[in-house]
């Protein structure tokens, strides 16, 4: 169960601050063990990667992080070599300030694309911040949003352990491979190589499940630390607790999209691969026509069966499928069933809307997570730059 208020573990602190990328608001956010922790991380596959994925993707292969150290507003994509000397200069005065060796600092930058990033800001901003590391990880989280509308960190026990995840949206979400800019830390004893194993399968089904616009960012980036102070962690356990907090993360950032009013829950059952069913789910979630279907409580539940029929590479009897919204049985057979509209209104109307397909074709099933699609998203996206 998520503790009612997040804390950070043992021997990890934060602290953010406002260094003038922003006219206000906190930009800038730094994370910090008390000794060498253990690290794993996935990062983004999208073809145009950020300087700080770059690097990122060069450090984590030692497996031992001592910081983080992260900036909104400016992501530090398409800079060439100037936005990778930036992100070396980031680590480096990230490392003067707490005492670390730089290549033991990750660097994330998040924020608009091919802006050169304004380091010195960053660099004057990182002096001092040690005196204000403190243990409350929504502090952390402030320094990282850009259009989330609230701070995001969460915590859980396991076992002796304790986990928590800090997390930033709202859009530009469709992640492969790993999530906008998350990262976890706990005291619990694990190997590197135990923590990309774990962190790995805990992305697949949460992370990589969700969609609030179909768009992969360049800057996305999922790490975890573990120090070690909580003693030897019991993996399985371990696993089962990373898995609901990713999960619970994973609502709270799609529920916190770009303009969205509610929660998109997309079960699929009954598939014959898994493949199928990751497929069949996140057509459906992605699907334009079903996001406005749920934004305006609309029983248009044909665009329920386009979406699962646009999936032409995996194979399925359309006679065999069924789908219910909140419990309300809209496909029989592959057909519209014979429901009632104002039930199905209502039904659409809450928060969440979930959505259970049965393909009838099999043992396998996945979950993925959305978010309704508004005026609100184009109103956002119409003035990124400007915001």
């Amino acid at each position: 169960m998520l503790h009612e208020r997040p804390r950070l573990p043992v021997g990890f602190r934060c602290a953010s601050r406002n260094c003038g990328l922003k006219r206000q608001g906190k930009d800038l956010s730094l994370f910090v063990s008390d000794r060498d922790a253990a690290a794993a991380a996935v990062f983004t596959r999208n073809r145009f990667p950020g300087a700080p994925v770059l690097r990122g993707r060069a450090i984590v292969r030692a497996g031992v992080l001592r910081a983080i150290v992260v900036n909104s507003k400016v992501s530090n994509v398409g800079t060439g070599a100037r936005g990778l000397e930036d992100a070396d200069r980031m680590a480096v005065a990230a490392g003067a300030e707490l005492g670390v060796a730089p290549e033991r600092v990750l660097v994330a930058s998040t924020g608009v694309i091919g802006v050169p990033l304004p380091i010195e800001k960053i660099e004057a901003g990182l002096r001092g911040m040690a005196a204000e590391l403190g243990d409350d990880p929504l502090t952390g989280a402030e320094g990282m949003m850009t259009t989330d509308t609230y701070a995001k960190a969460m915590s859980i026990d396991a076992g002796a352990a304790t986990i928590t995840i800090v997390a930033k949206g709202a859009g530009m979400i469709a992640p492969n491979m790993a999530t906008m800019l998350s990262y976890m830390f706990t005291d619990a004893e694990l190997s590197a190589s135990e923590l990309d194993t774990l962190l790995r399968d805990a992305v697949r089904d949460s992370f990589n499940m969700l969609s609030i616009d179909t768009d992969t960012s360049t800057s996305d980036m999922c790490a975890i630390l573990a120090n070690g102070h909580a003693g030897r962690a019991d993996p399985g356990v371990f696993a089962g607790a990373l898995r609901a907090l990713c999960v619970a993360m994973v609502e709270a950032l799609a529920r916190d999209g770009e303009g969205a009013t509610k929660l998109l829950r997309v079960r699929v059952r009954g598939a014959s691969g898994d493949a199928g069913a990751r497929r069949v789910a996140r057509a459906v979630v992605d699907s334009p026509l079903v996001k406005t279907m749920a934004h305006g409580a609309d029983p248009n539940v044909g665009r329920i069966l386009m979406a699962v029929g646009k999936c032409v590479d995996v194979d399925f009897d359309p006679v065999r499928v069924h789908a219910r919204i909140n419990g309300v049985p809209v496909v029989r057979d592959g057909l519209h069933a014979d429901f009632d509209d104002a039930a199905v209104r209502a039904a659409l109307a809450g928060d969440p809307v979930e959505i259970e397909i049965e393909i009838g074709d099999g043992p396998a099933g996945a979950t993925a997570y959305g978010c309704d699609l508004s005026e609100g998203y184009i109103t956002e996206n119409a003035a990124y730059t400007s915001s």
